[in-house]
C-alpha cells in the first residue's frame, strides 16, 4: 500500500506531533483497541471507521507498522529521559569531579533481569550500580540489617528495594533512609508527595514513567486494581496535572462502564487479569504496571520489563542524580536558622540553679540542625548534649573561618573573675539579639573545684550554660576517660617494674612477644621501640641475647618516675601515698601520689591535639620517667599508647550544649589550660570557626 493511501485510510489513527523539549504522549491516542495477552499489551488486529461511517478492514501489515511507530515513540521517551539525566550528571561532575553516584539494588533471590535493565540505563548516564542479593526467603531482620548498612554508607546515594510485596513491611520501609529512597516508597516521601512538596522527596519512577506515557492530551484516567503507594502516588500526580482520575477494582460491577469512558486505563497489580478488548475505546490508551519478565515478539512491550521497565529505570536513575545533588548541597556550609529561647528576668534575681531549671532547653538535635550540623555528625548523649564528629572539618575544609574573640582575665581571684559569665553573655548578645552567628567555647569543669569552694563553672545569672547540673557533673565522661587512661599508664609502670625485677630476659620476651598459632611477630609499637634502640631487625628469632635484653628491659629508676595516678575529686589526703605494700608485689614499694584528673598530661594533650592521629602521636611520646642510664621512657615504650588512644577516642570530640537563650556552646578539654599550656581545646575552636561562617564569631574563654 502506498503511504498516501495508508494515511487516507488511517486518518483517525494519527499520532500527536511533538517537538524537542515537549512531553510525549508515549502512545497513539487514536490507534487500534489495545488489549492484554499473556500479561502484555498487544496490538489487536481490528477495523476502523472511515470518514464516511462505513467500516473498512485495515491492511494486514498495519499492526506491524503501528507497533514500530509505538516503539519509536516509546524509545524516544526513554532517550529523552536518559538525555536529561545525562545532562544533570555532567553538571554534577563538573561541580564535584570526585563524586561517583551509586545506586544499590537490594533484592531477594538471584534474578538479574532488573539489575541488567538498570545497569543498561545507568551505563548510558555514567551511573554506578551495585547489587545485594539476599536469600529468597530472607527474614525481615536480615533486610533491615542490610538497609542500615546502606544508610550509613556515604558512597551509596540511592537504594532500590526489589523485594516481594510481602517483604515491604512497615519496619523495612521505616528502616530505609528517606534521602536514599529513590523509589519514593517510605512514609515520609509518600507524605511529601501527597502534600505536594516533592522538592525534598522523590516521585516513584513507575509513576514518572506512567505520567510520561499519558502525556498532555489525556483528559480522564482510570486506575484499575492496586491498593499500595503506587496507586496513591499516581492518583495525586495525575490529579495535580489537571486530569480527571477514577479508580476501580477488578471485581467492580461498573468496571466495564468506567473502562469504556476513560481516555487511558492504568492496570495496577493485574496479574493474570485481563480487560476484554470490546470494553476499550478505539482511541484509548492502556498501560500495564504489572510487567512480565520477557516480552514475546508480538507484544509492544509497554507493559513489559523491556518496555516500561526501561523508562522506569531511566526515572530511577534520574532520582539517584537528584539524591546525589542534594547530598552534595548538604555537604556545603549551611546558613544558620537559630531559634532563640525567650528569657523572663525576675526581680530579685533568683539563684543560678533556679534560673537554669526554669528554662527548657531545645533538643540538642534541633540545635544542631539550626547551626548547620548534619545528623550523621552528631552523637547524642541524652536530650541536652551531644558529641560532634571531627569529620565536620573535612566537610567544611574550604569554608573560611570566622572571627576569633578571646575573653581573658588579668588578675586571678579565689573564685574566678567571671570569664565564663562574660563569654556566655557575649555570645547570647551576638546570637540571640544581634542575630550574628556566634559560638562559645568553654572548658569542661572539674569535680574538684565544683565540689570545693569555687563551685560550678557554667556561668551565672542569666548568662549560663544549661542544664547546669549536666554541665558541672560528668558531662559526657571525658574526664573519666582521662582518669582511666592516665591510671592505665600508672598501672603499666608498676607492673613492668615488678616483672623486670622478678623475671629473666627470656621470660619477659615470651610475655611481650608471645607465640600465636606457631608464629611470633612484633607489633607496630614494638617495631618502633626497636628502631629507637637502633635495631633494624623485624624477625623476633633473629635478635641476639643483648638485643633481647635491651628490648625487654626499660630499667625505670623508681626515684625518677614522674607519672602519678589521678582522680577527679578534691581528696587532699591522696596527694602522697605509698604503693606496693602487698606481699604479692615482692617488695616493690615506692612513694607516689594522686593529682587531680584535669592536671594530667593527657588532658593537656586533649586540648592541644588537632586530630585523632595527632593525639595518638602525642600520647605515644609522653615521658613517664627516666631509666637508670638516664634515658627517657615513653608510653610507647611501655606498649600502652594504643590502648590509651582507644580510651580517648570519644573524648577528643567536643560536646555541644546551649546557653539560656538557646545559642550554641562547645564544651571541651579541662579547666587548667590557662595556667598550664595556655590554650583551650584546639579542636573545639576549629570546629566552631567553621560553623559560624566568615562573618561569625567564636568567643573563647582563656
Amino acid at each position: 500500500m502506498k503511504l498516501a493511501s495508508f494515511r487516507s485510510a488511517c486518518n483517525s489513527l494519527r499520532v500527536y506531533t511533538s517537538h524537542p523539549g515537549s512531553r510525549f504522549s508515549g502512545l497513539f491516542r487514536r490507534c487500534f483497541p489495545v488489549g492484554i495477552t499473556n500479561n502484555r499489551l498487544t496490538i489487536r488486529a481490528g477495523s476502523a471507521t472511515t470518514s464516511s461511517g462505513t467500516r473498512s478492514t485495515l491492511p494486514a501489515n498495519f499492526g506491524k507498522q503501528c507497533k514500530e511507530e509505538l516503539w519509536s515513540e516509546y524509545n524516544y521517551s526513554v532517550g529523552e529521559a536518559v538525555q536529561r539525566t545525562k545532562a544533570a550528571m555532567v553538571t554534577l561532575l563538573r561541580r564535584n569531579p570526585e563524586i561517583q553516584p551509586l545506586l544499590a539494588i537490594l533484592q531477594a533471590g538471584e534474578d538479574d533481569s532488573i539489575l541488567e535493565i538498570n545497569k543498561k540505563i545507568a551505563g548510558k548516564v555514567g551511573l554506578n550500580v551495585t547489587q545485594i542479593c539476599l536469600a529468597t526467603g530472607c527474614s525481615e531482620d536480615e533486610i533491615v540489617e542490610e538497609l542500615l548498612k546502606l544508610n550509613n554508607d556515604p558512597k551509596v546515594h540511592g537504594v532500590y528495594l526489589h523485594l516481594p510485596a510481602a517483604s515491604l513491611t512497615s519496619p523495612v520501609l521505616g528502616a530505609l533512609n528517606p534521602e536514599k529512597d529513590v523509589d519514593g516508597m517510605t512514609d515520609l516521601n509518600m507524605g511529601r508527595l501527597v502534600r505536594g512538596d516533592a522538592s525534598e522527596g522523590f516521585v516513584p519512577p513507575v509513576a514518572g514513567a506512567v505520567l510520561d506515557l499519558l502525556g498532555k492530551h489525556v483528559k480522564s484516567v482510570l486506575l484499575v486494581g492496586g491498593e499500595g503507594p503506587l496507586r496513591l502516588a499516581l492518583q495525586c500526580l495525575i490529579e495535580r496535572s489537571g486530569v480527571e482520575v477514577n479508580t476501580s477494582h477488578w471485581n467492580s460491577k461498573s468496571l466495564q462502564k468506567q473502562v469504556m469512558q476513560a481516555d487511558a486505563v492504568v492496570l495496577l497489580g493485574a496479574g493474570n487479569m485481563e480487560v476484554p478488548p470490546t470494553w476499550i475505546r478505539p482511541e484509548a490508551l492502556i498501560i500495564h504496571c504489572e510487567p512480565a519478565l520477557k516480552p514475546d515478539d508480538d507484544a509492544i512491550g509497554l507493559s513489559s520489563r523491556s518496555g516500561v521497565g526501561y523508562l522506569t529505570a531511566a526515572y530511577r536513575t534520574q532520582n539517584v542524580i537528584h539524591s546525589c545533588n542534594r547530598w552534595t548541597q548538604k555537604q556545603q556550609y549551611q546558613p544558620w536558622h537559630l531559634r532563640s529561647l525567650k528569657l523572663l528576668p525576675l526581680t530579685p534575681v533568683p539563684s543560678d540553679i533556679e534560673i537554669s531549671r526554669a528554662q527548657t532547653p531545645k533538643p540538642v538535635d534541633q540545635l544542631a540542625e539550626e547551626i548547620g550540623l548534619l545528623p550523621e555528625e552528631l552523637e547524642a548523649y541524652g536530650r541536652n548534649k551531644a558529641k560532634v564528629q571531627l569529620s565536620l572539618l573535612d566537610r567544611l575544609h574550604s569554608q573560611p573561618d570566622g572571627n576569633y574573640v578571646l575573653v581573658a582575665g588579668i588578675t586571678p581571684t579565689p573564685l574566678g573573675e567571671g570569664k565564663s559569665t562574660v563569654t556566655i553573655g557575649l555570645v547570647q548578645a551576638l546570637s540571640a539579639h544581634l542575630k550574628l552567628n556566634s559560638f562559645a567555647c568553654l572548658r569542661q569543669p572539674s569535680q574538684g573545684p565544683t565540689f570545693g569552694v569555687k563551685g560550678g563553672a557554667a556561668g551565672g545569672g542569666y548568662a549560663q550554660v544549661i542544664p547546669m547540673e549536666e554541665f558541672n557533673l560528668h558531662l559526657t565522661g571525658d574526664i573519666h576517660a582521662i582518669t582511666a587512661a592516665n591510671n592505665l599508664v600508672a598501672a603499666a609502670i608498676d607492673a613492668r617494674m615488678l616483672h623486670e625485677a622478678t623475671q629473666s630476659d627470656k621470660a619477659l620476651f615470651n610475655r611481650l612477644v608471645p607465640t600465636v598459632n606457631g608464629v611470633r611477630t612484633f607489633s607496630p609499637i614494638q617495631i618502633s621501640r626497636l628502631r629507637r634502640l637502633g635495631i633494624s631487625k623485624t624477625e623476633p628469632t633473629s635478635l641476639t641475647p643483648q638485643e633481647v635484653s635491651a628490648f625487654v628491659r626499660l630499667d625505670l629508676d623508681p626515684s625518677k618516675i614522674t607519672w602519678q595516678r589521678v582522680l577527679d575529686t578534691n581528696d587532699r589526703f591522696l596527694r602522697k601515698i605509698t604503693v606496693g605494700q602487698a606481699s604479692t608485689e615482692k617488695g616493690q614499694i615506692r612513694e607516689t601520689g594522686f593529682d587531680i584528673a584535669v592536671a594530667s598530661e593527657i588532658m593537656a594533650i586533649l586540648a592541644l591535639s588537632d586530630s585523632l592521629k595527632d593525639m595518638k602521636d602525642r600520647l605515644a611520646h609522653m615521658v613517664v620517667g627516666t631509666s637508670r642510664s638516664g634515658g627517657p621512657v615513653t608510653a610507647e615504650d611501655l606498649g600502652v599508647s594504643g590502648a590509651v588512644a582507644v580510651l580517648m577516642k570519644d573524648a577528643i570530640k567536643p560536646t555541644l550544649m546551649q546557653t539560656l537563650e538557646g545559642t550554641p556552646v562547645f564544651v571541651h578539654a579541662g579547666p587548667f589550660a590557662n595556667i598550664a599550656h595556655g590554650n583551650s581545646s584546639v579542636l573545639a575552636d576549629k570546629l566552631a570557626l567553621k560553623l559560624v561562617g566568615r562573618d561569625g564569631f567564636v568567643d573563647l574563654l582563656k
